[in-house]
């Protein structure tokens, strides 16, 4: 796509935003992009949400899925020949088995990152460093999840096997950096109260299993928690479901209005009863880093928004608004809830999760409110936690 925005430096303050280089119509795909590094989450794959190692595809056909989600091997969806899932082209890696949507999929991760990373016969070992820390990693941090310890095991794996190894450290610098305080914040954030053992075992465990001279400084106390941060900062939610494709195939179909009737009552019905057993976690869900779209500020009303249609790790960014060229383009950190409560309250989660306090159009207009959260607010306080960021940051 003709570059529809670029990135600039706005402040030291800011860092930097996304602005349009044209003028971009509401509904239109700023643009699309794939992230230079991306994982599934640990208790996501070992719940056996079943995705593509490389690009996060789901894997189960949309029935599959629904049964699965349900609790229940009998169900049977209509039109399924409006599942996008191609199993005759799934791949396995020959060494360690884990799964591929494509025989491209399983080429590009062994290009990039999968030599370092198969663990061949020892998959099952639970002696391998590697298993070592992913089980230290899902004891610290149980769902919802937000971030993902092997995302920084493919970073280091991806400079560990690049013949240019400076390209990639400076694609990596390139996303937003934290002073020493607000990476304290973050991995605190992300590790609880516990969290300066953690990090240290932590450490120890990634050292052990993936230690590179060419890296040593990922590997020192202060840059291990660097890289802590950055994913923490810039890592993007992503969510991917081979029944929400089915739905949207579904939508789509043009049917007399009876027919029209029951597969929507179907869907609906569908969607009650397997939140009643699976409540909301519904996707297979990792997180990724995106060069550009990890330069989208926030805005508490914004321009655009990020999805993922296409059933893999492919962002979009769809214009919510027109924008005109040099306009900055901004996206939600908050969901939709969150966004209709008062400045105080959207600010108090801002700064708790992503450390800053937001001065959008909307929150300069709210200044003079109270700083206090109304009575109703008050009880719905405790309600707005990760989960919910996380459920926006992945939906699909």
């Amino acid at each position: 796509a003709g570059a529809a925005a670029e990135a600039r430096f706005i402040s030291s303050a800011k860092g930097k935003g996304l602005f349009a280089t044209k003028n971009i119509r509401k509904g239109e795909t700023v643009f699309v992009e794939r992230p230079v590094v991306s994982s599934q989450f640990l208790w996501n794959a070992l719940y056996n949400y079943r995705a593509c190692d490389h690009c996060l595809r789901a894997l189960e056909t949309a029935e599959e899925n629904a049964q699965r989600l349900l609790g229940k091997s009998s169900l049977v969806l209509p039109h399924p020949e409006q599942c996008s899932i191609r199993k005759d082209l799934h791949q396995q890696c020959p060494r360690c088995q884990v799964t591929y949507c494509s025989a491209e999929c399983r080429q590009a991760a062994l290009e990039q990152y999968h030599q370092v990373l198969c663990l061949g016969p020892s998959r099952d070992d639970p002696t391998h460093p590697l298993n070592k820390l992913q089980e230290a990693w899902r004891n610290m941090h149980y769902p919802p999840e937000t971030s993902s310890i092997m995302l920084m095991a493919r970073m280091v794996a991806t400079v560990k096997q690049a013949k240019d190894k400076e390209w990639w450290i400076k694609v990596f610098s390139q996303f937003c950096n934290k002073t020493a305080n607000e990476e304290e914040e973050i991995v605190h954030k992300l590790l609880g109260d516990k969290f300066k053992g953690q990090l240290e075992l932590l450490r120890l465990l990634f050292t052990e299993a993936l230690y590179d001279e060419h890296l040593s400084r990922w590997f020192t106390p202060e840059g291990f928690r660097s890289l802590f941060a950055l994913v923490g900062t810039n890592g993007q939610g992503i969510g991917t479901s081979s029944l929400s494709q089915w739905v949207h195939a579904c939508d789509a179909l043009d049917l007399p209005m009876l027919q029209r009737e029951e597969l929507d009552a179907f869907i609906d019905q569908l969607y009650k009863d397997i939140e009643k057993e699976s409540g909301e976690f519904l996707n297979c869900e990792g997180s990724g880093l995106y060069v550009l779209q990890s330069c989208c500020n926030h805005s508490c009303i914004p321009n655009a928004e990020t999805s993922f249609p296409e059933n893999n790790f492919l962002l979009h960014l769809t214009a919510l608004e027109d924008i005109e060229a040099g306009e900055e383009i901004c996206i939600s950190y908050l969901d939709c809830c969150q966004r209709e409560r008062s400045r105080h309250s959207r600010n108090k989660i801002l700064r708790e999760n992503y450390l800053f306090t937001c001065s959008c159009p909307k929150c300069l207009a709210q200044a003079d409110d109270a700083d206090v959260t109304s009575d109703e607010e008050e009880e719905g306080e405790g309600e707005t936690d990760d989960a919910e960021l996380e459920d926006e940051m992945t939906d699909v």
